[in-house]
């Protein structure tokens, strides 16, 4: 798995084709795509078209994508890796992560094809299920077996969640992908995930700026500190090096072993942050980034929703 990749939160389902066929042109080769993020088909669309253009082969490109939370029981998880699968269009799925480690309530596609967190479409209702993650990694691995998915990993799960199921797994934990920036540096968690072998993908590496689109109750926190883009340390050190502030935060990220997923709809931005490994940061400046840790949490369910799901507490 590369470890600089393209996000797909956020991307527009409109530009995604285009989004990340201009990505492969530019020179990246993982994608990371969730079925929340409701554009699957569509960055598909781009691949495939790369790959008929001829700028790429199938086995050049990593997709990443992930179980939405709904989906978590046995019968579930496989019709939706298949689906989830024949949405991109690709014969595989490189790597399959289970989003959140909570179920909730099955609603059928056919009903309600993007829920989120709601049980309605008018976002009332948030039901739980009563669904442990064995069943659920279970059914990966059936996945796995049956040539759907490369591998298979975890999103937002702690320790203690990683120790248990590493204790089942009949195949590897692949890889965590957890939020991960200098206000949330969670180093015991991404220490133990190398420690077992596990690799680490960061997201939202430039923590408040991610959220800062998002409706209000989702980007409280974000509104409470300074834009890291700004922040003191990290203007400082890219003065120092000659950089942008966000190559600092990416930077910071790879050299902690940790794979980061930026996007940006900017063409040079899209290159620089492809070149993250053409400055080495010192060790105190590695330190002195570390230490703006606060251990501020955007994406917390547990928070923004009016009937919070606290997976983090």
């Amino acid at each position: 798995m590369p470890l600089v990749g393209f996000g797909l939160w956020k991307v527009d389902q409109n530009t995604t084709a285009d989004t990340v066929y201009h990505a492969i042109k530019t020179g990246y080769r993982l994608f990371d795509g969730a079925y929340d993020y409701q554009n699957e088909k569509e960055a598909g669309e781009g691949i495939k078209k790369a790959i008929a253009d001829g700028l790429v082969e199938r086995k050049d490109i990593f997709v990443t994508t992930k179980l939405w939370n709904n989906y978590h029981k046995k019968e579930h998880v496989k019709a939706m890796g298949y689906a989830q699968r024949d949405a991109w269009g690709l014969d595989y799925i490189d790597l399959y992560l289970i989003h959140f480690p909570v179920a909730l309530k099955y609603i059928e596609p056919e009903k309600l094809r993007y829920p989120a967190w709601w049980g309605d479409a008018e976002r009332k209702t948030i039901e739980l299920d009563k669904v442990p993650i064995m069943e659920t990694w279970k059914a990966l691995e059936e996945l796995v077996d049956q040539g759907v998915v490369r591998s298979i990993g975890v999103s937002n799960f702690s320790t203690q969640l990683l120790y248990d199921l590493l204790s089942y797994a009949r195949h590897p934990v692949s890889s965590l992908q957890v939020e991960h920036h200098p206000y949330l540096v969670q180093d015991t968690l991404i220490t133990m995930a190398q420690e077992e072998g596990i690799a680490v993908t960061g997201y939202s590496t430039f923590g408040p700026q991610s959220f800062m689109e998002l409706p209000p109750s989702f980007r409280a926190r974000a509104d409470s500190v300074p834009m890291l883009f700004d922040h003191p340390v990290i203007q400082k050190i890219a003065k120092a090096h000659g950089v942008s502030p966000g190559l600092v935060l990416l930077r910071w990220a790879t050299q902690r072993g940790i794979a980061v997923i930026p996007k940006s709809n900017n063409k040079a931005r899209l290159q620089q942050n492809l070149e993250v490994n053409s400055i080495s940061l010192g060790g105190a400046e590695l330190e002195e980034i570390s230490s703006l840790d606060k251990g501020l949490r955007f994406n917390d369910p547990g928070f923004y929703l009016e009937k919070p799901i606290r997976i983090f507490d």
